[in-house]
C-alpha cells in the first residue's frame, strides 16, 4: 500500500508540474496575494532557495540542526500534497453539477418570461377598458366648460348693455356719484370683450362707452367752468356735492381729462396773482418779494377752506397750485431782474434769496413733491462728526464764537435751507438768482479786500497780539476771522447755487488766501536789516569783539512762533475748506477746485519762520564759536572745566529754546523741524570753527574734546532744554546730533594722536574718519601746527592710501576751498587796517 501511495504522489507531482506554471503573470500573482495572504517566504513569487537556506543556517554552528529543519520541511511537503490531492479529487464531479444547475436556471427564466408576457397582455386590455369608460366623461367636461363660459359671457354682455344704457341716462341727469361706481364696473366688464372686438355688436358697444366717457369729460369741464366762472361764481359754487362726485368720475376717465381740468383750475386760482404782481407793478420788485409769498399762503388757506374738500386728496391740488406759482414766479423774477439789473445790489439780492429759500423750505415741509414733472435732485448734505473746522455747521472751533451773535438769527434758516437742498422744491424759484450771483461774488471780493486791509492796519497799530486762549493755540485772531468769513460766504453761496458761482467764489478765496499769506503773515515777520545779517557787518563784529550782536527780542520770537502756528492752522484749514467746497459744488465741477497752491504758500511761510528762528539762534551762538577759533590753544597747559564759549552757547540755548518751545506747543512737529535745522547748521559751523583752531597741543585737544562732549550733551537735550517735562528726543534728531558731534570728537582724537610715525598716524585718521577727504586731512594737519614739509609727507602717504577717484574728486574742491579762505583772510586784513586807521 505504501508503494501505491508513493506512486500516486509522483503522479500528482507530475500533473502539478505539467499544469501549474512556475511563474504567474503579475495580475494573477496580485489576485492570489489578495485571496490567500501569507508571510511565508515559500509563498513569494520571487522565492530564492539560496537566500532561504542562508536564512535558516546563517552560521556553521546552526548546521547542527539540519536534520530537524529537513524533517520539518518534509512534513510541510506532505501536508501540502495531501491538501492538493483532496482538492483535485473534490473537483472530479464539479462539471456535472454545473451543467445541471445551468439547465435549471434556463428553465426558470423561460417560465418568468411567459408570466411577464401574460401580465402585459392583461394590462393592455385594462387600459382599453378605462379609455372607453373615460371618453364619455371628457366629453361631458368639455361641454360643461363651454357652457359655463357662454353663460358668463352672456352675463357680461347683459351687464355691459345695461351699464351703457344706465350710463347714458345717469349722464344726462348729472348723477355723478352713481356714474363713478357704474363707469368703473362697465370698464372692467368691457375688458372681457377685448378679444371679441371683431364682432360688430361688441364693437358698437365699445365705441358707445368711449363716447359716453368723452361726453362726461366735456360735461364735467363745463360744470366746473359754470360753477367758478358763471353768473353766480362770485357767491361760490352752489353745487359743491355734484362737483365733488364729478371729481370721482374724472378719476375714472382718461388721465388727460384730469390734467386739463387741473390745469384750468390752477390757472384760474393764479389769475389774480399775474395781475397783482405784473412786472410794471411796484410790488413786483425784489424789495417786496415777501408779498408774493404772503399772497400764495393766503390763497392756499382760502382754497383749502372753501374748495379743498371738492377734490380727492391724491390729486394734490394745493401742491399743484404751489408748483405753478413757483414756475410763474421764477419766470417773472428772471424777466424783471434782467430789465432792472443795474438796480440790484448785494443786500437786495441776498434779501430776496433768503426769503425765497425760506419759502422753498416751507414748501418742502408742507408738500411731498409728487406732482413735479421732474425731480430737481441735488446732492444730500452729509453729516460729519464735529471737528475744529469752522466750515462745519456745528463746529467746536473756538474762533467761531466771534460770529455767534451775528449768525444766531440765521442759524435756523441755514439748517432749514440745507435740508431744503435734498427736496424737489430746492431751487425751484431761487435758481433764477444764479445768473446774478456775480454781484454777490464781487461784493465778497470787496469785503475780503477790506478785511485784509483791516488786518494790516491792526498789525501796524497794535502789533502782533499775544494769544491767551485755553487751548494754547498761538494763532492770530485775524486768521479765525478770515476763515469764519469764508465759511459764511460758502454756506450762503451753496444755498444759492452749486454750479459756476461756487467756482468763482473759490477763485476769490484763493486770491485772498495768498493775500493773507504774503501781505499779513510775511509782512508781520521781524525784519533783519539791522541785525548785522550781512557778511561785512558780521566780519566787523567778529573782529572788534565789542558790543552785542543784535538779535530778535523775546516779543519778536513770540511773533514769529505765532505766525508759524497761524500758517499751520491756515494750511490745515485750507485743506478742509477744499474738501467742503468739493462737497458743496456739483460733482462735475469738483476737478476745478484745487487749493494746493495756497497750502504750499502757507507752507513756505512756515519754512521762512523756522529759518528765521534758526538764523537768530545761530547768530547768537556765532561770537562764542568765533572766540573758540581765536583762542591761543598752544598755551593751554591743563584741562579744566568746560570753556567759556561752551557756557556762552549753552546760555543762549537755555534762554531761547524754552521761549520757542512754549510758543510752538500746539505745533510740536514744527518745533522738531526747527531743532533739526538748527543742529544741521550749527554742527557743521562748529566743525568749521574747530578746523580754524591752530597749534593745538595734546592738552588743548583734550580740553576741546571735553568741550565737544559738553556741547553734544546739551544738543541731545535741546528739545526739552529748560522744560519741567522731560521728553525723549526723536530718533532722527538724536541720530543727526550723534553723527555730527562724533565726527568732531574723532577729529580731536586724531589731533591728539602722535604723528612721529606717519604711517600709523594716517592709518589712525582713516580708521576714525573713514568718510573724510584730503581737504579735511590737511585741515587736521594745520590744527596740529605741523610744518610744510611734515604736511607734505603725510599728504603723500594719505594719497597713496585712499582711492584714486577720491583724489581726483577732491582736487577741484581743494583748490576752491583753499582759495576761498585766502581771499576772505585778505579782505579781513584790509578791513582791519581800515578800521584801525579810522579809530
Amino acid at each position: 500500500m505504501a508503494a501505491v501511495a508513493d506512486d500516486e504522489d509522483f503522479i500528482y507531482e507530475d500533473l502539478l508540474k505539467a499544469s501549474i506554471p512556475q511563474i504567474f503573470l503579475p495580475e494573477v500573482q496580485e489576485a492570489i496575494d489578495q485571496v490567500l495572504p501569507s508571510d511565508d517566504p515559500l509563498d513569494r513569487a520571487d522565492f530564492n532557495p539560496i537566500d532561504y537556506i542562508n536564512t535558516l543556517f546563517p552560521t556553521e554552528q546552526s548546521l547542527a540542526n539540519i536534520d530537524d529543519v529537513v524533517g520539518k520541511i518534509r512534513y510541510k511537503i506532505r501536508s501540502l500534497d495531501d491538501d492538493i490531492r483532496s482538492v483535485v479529487r473534490g473537483q472530479t464531479n464539479v462539471g456535472e453539477s454545473g451543467r445541471q444547475s445551468l439547465e435549471e436556471a434556463q428553465k426558470a427564466i423561460q417560465e418568468l418570461f411567459a408570466k411577464i408576457k401574460d401580465i402585459k397582455d392583461k394590462a393592455e386590455k385594462s387600459e382599453e377598458m378605462v379609455k372607453e369608460i373615460t371618453r364619455d366623461i371628457k366629453q361631458l367636461d368639455h361641454a360643461k366648460k363651454n357652457l359655463t363660459s357662454s353663460i358668463t359671457t352672456l352675463n357680461h354682455l347683459h351687464m355691459l348693455v345695461g351699464g351703457v344704457d344706465s350710463l347714458t341716462s345717469l349722464t344726462k341727469r348729472r348723477q355723478y356719484g352713481e356714474v363713478a361706481n357704474l363707469l368703473q364696473g362697465v370698464l372692467n366688464v368691457q375688458e372681457h370683450f377685448d378679444r371679441y372686438m371683431s364682432i360688430p355688436q361688441i364693437k358698437q358697444l365699445s365705441d358707445r362707452v368711449k363716447q359716453i366717457q368723452g361726453e362726461l369729460g366735456t360735461q364735467i369741464q363745463a360744470d366746473f367752468e359754470e360753477a367758478f366762472q358763471g353768473a353766480g361764481a362770485k357767491y361760490g359754487p352752489g353745487n359743491q356735492r355734484q362737483l365733488k362726485e364729478a371729481c370721482l368720475v374724472v378719476s375714472v376717465l382718461d388721465p388727460r381729462v384730469k390734467k386739463d381740468l387741473l390745469n384750468w383750475f390752477v390757472k384760474l386760482q393764479l389769475s389774480e396773482y399775474l395781475v397783482l404782481f405784473g412786472e410794471n407793478q411796484d410790488v413786483a420788485w425784489l424789495d417786496k418779494i415777501d408779498r408774493r409769498y404772503a399772497w400764495i399762503k393766503r390763497t392756499l388757506v382760502d382754497f383749502e377752506e372753501k374748495f379743498g374738500h371738492l377734490f380727492p386728496s391724491d390729486w394734490e391740488v394745493s401742491e399743484r397750485i404751489c408748483v405753478e406759482f413757483c414756475d410763474l414766479t421764477r419766470k417773472e423774477l428772471s424777466k424783471i431782474m434782467t430789465k432792472r439789473k443795474v438796480e440790484i445790489d448785494v443786500k437786495l439780492l441776498l434779501f430776496a434769496i433768503q426769503r425765497t429759500t425760506n419759502f422753498e423750505t416751507l414748501l418742502a415741509k408742507r408738500f411731498t413733491g409728487v406732482t413735479l414733472q421732474e425731480f430737481q435732485g441735488k446732492k444730500s448734505v452729509s453729516v460729519a462728526p464735529p471737528t475744529t473746522n469752522p466750515f462745519e455747521e456745528e463746529s467746536s472751533n473756538p474762533f467761531e464764537s466771534d460770529m455767534e451773535n451775528e449768525e444766531k438769527t440765521q442759524s435756523d434758516d441755514n439748517k432749514d435751507s440745507e435740508k431744503n437742498t435734498s427736496s424737489p422744491f430746492g431751487g425751484i424759484i431761487s435758481q433764477c438768482f444764479e445768473t446774478h450771483l456775480d454781484i454777490y461774488i464781487d461784493s465778497q471780493d470787496r469785503n475780503l479786500s477790506e478785511l485784509v486791509n483791516r488786518f494790516l492796519e491792526d498789525l501796524r497799530q497794535f502789533g502782533t497780539p499775544r494769544m491767551e486762549s485755553e487751548d494754547s493755540s498761538n494763532v492770530l485772531p485775524s486768521c479765525a476771522d478770515l476763515f469764519v468769513f469764508y465759511k459764511k460766504c460758502m454756506v450762503q453761496c451753496s444755498q444759492l447755487s452749486n454750479g459756476q458761482p461756487m467756482i468763482d467764489l473759490t477763485r476769490t478765496f484763493q486770491k485772498y488766501l495768498k493775500e493773507y499769506s504774503n501781505r499779513v503773515l510775511l509782512n508781520s515777520l521781524p525784519k533783519q536789516s539791522k541785525e548785522g545779517n550781512s557778511s561785512a557787518s558780521g566780519i566787523l563784529q567778529s573782529i572788534l569783539k565789542e558790543g552785542e550782536i543784535t538779535k530778535f527780542t523775546e516779543e519778536e520770537q513770540c511773533r514769529i512762533c505765532s505766525i508759524l502756528c497761524t500758517a499751520e492752522y491756515c494750511m490745515e484749514t485750507t485743506q478742509q475748506l477744499e474738501e467742503k467746497l468739493k462737497e458743496k459744488v456739483d460733482p462735475g465741477l469738483t476737478s476745478q477746485i484745487d487749493l494746493n497752491p495756497e497750502q504750499d504758500t502757507f507752507h513756505n511761510v512756515i519754512s521762512s519762520c523756522i529759518q528765521l528762528l534758526v538764523q537768530d539762534l545761530e547768530t547768537a551762538c556765532e561770537p562764542a564759536l568765533t572766540a573758540m577759533s581765536k583762542m591761543s590753544w598752544s598755551s593751554v597747559e591743563a584741562v579744566g572745566d568746560q570753556s567759556g564759549y561752551v557756557s556762552a552757547v549753552t546760555t543762549h540755548l537755555k534762554q531761547n529754546i524754552p521761549i520757542i518751545r512754549d510758543n510752538l506747543a500746539s505745533s510740536r512737529k514744527f518745533f522738531t523741524q526747527f531743532c533739526l535745522k538748527f543742529v544741521n547748521t550749527f554742527i557743521p559751523k562748529f566743525i568749521n570753527n574747530l578746523f580754524r583752531c591752530k597749534s593745538i597741543n595734546t592738552v588743548a585737544a583734550e580740553q576741546l574734546l571735553l568741550d565737544t562732549h559738553s556741547l553734544k550733551t546739551v544738543l541731545l537735550d535741546l528739545p526739552s532744554l529748560g522744560s519741567q517735562v522731560i521728553r525723549k528726543a526723536p530718533a532722527s534728531y538724536t541720530k543727526i546730533v550723534v553723527k555730527g558731534m562724533t565726527k568732531a570728537e574723532m577729529i580731536l582724537k586724531v589731533v591728539m594722536s602722535p604723528h612721529e610715525q606717519p604711517q600709523g598716524f594716517v592709518d589712525n585718521y582713516i580708521r576714525l574718519l573713514s568718510d573724510s577727504d584730503i581737504n579735511e586731512f590737511q585741515k587736521v594737519l594745520e590744527m596740529k601746527g605741523l610744518r610744510r614739509s611734515e604736511q607734505s609727507n603725510l599728504l603723500e602717504i594719505y594719497r597713496a592710501r585712499i582711492p584714486i577717484s577720491s583724489i581726483l574728486g577732491s582736487a577741484n574742491d581743494q583748490t576752491q576751498v583753499t582759495s576761498a579762505p585766502d581771499q576772505e583772510s585778505s579782505r579781513i586784513r584790509k578791513l582791519e587796517k581800515l578800521i584801525k586807521k579810522r579809530l
